[in-house]
């Protein structure tokens, strides 16, 4: 059974930092991308950030780029997002997602940032950043 945990939201004012992980279980974990994804009320879900796991290699929405940092700890099989210098716009629900059959984040035509192809999903976590 796959799973996807995520945990590390919260509230927070504007300039201070969380740390949201993802726990990755029941599928192979190495060797395929892994993102974190977020949706704010009355909004499309967006990318943030994803990993390819299986060398590191990171890609980042130009929205949060200098400012969240995507790494991973394969012996846990857990991806985190560090997340700095949080402005209100970054509020929203927060959402780790993967697939087996996903081996790349970046190749001709696709790119991880529209979430497609991604077939896990985590609960999400909730980010909440006041002015």
């Amino acid at each position: 059974q796959v799973q996807l945990v995520e945990s590390g939201g919260g509230s927070v004012q504007a300039g201070g930092s969380l740390r949201l992980s993802c726990a990755a279980s029941g599928y192979t974990y190495s060797s395929n991308c892994m993102g974190w994804f977020r949706q704010a009320p009355g909004k499309e879900r967006e990318g943030v950030a994803a990993i390819y796991t299986g060398g590191g290699s990171t890609y980042y929405a130009d929205s949060v780029k200098g400012r969240f940092t995507i790494s991973q700890d394969t012996a846990k099989n857990t991806v985190y997002l560090q997340m700095n210098s949080l402005k209100p716009e970054d509020t929203a629900m927060y959402y780790c997602a993967a697939d087996s059959l996903l081996t790349v984040c970046v190749d001709a035509g696709y790119t991880w940032y529209q979430g497609a192809d991604f077939g896990y999903w985590g609960q999400g976590t909730q980010v909440t950043v006041s002015s």
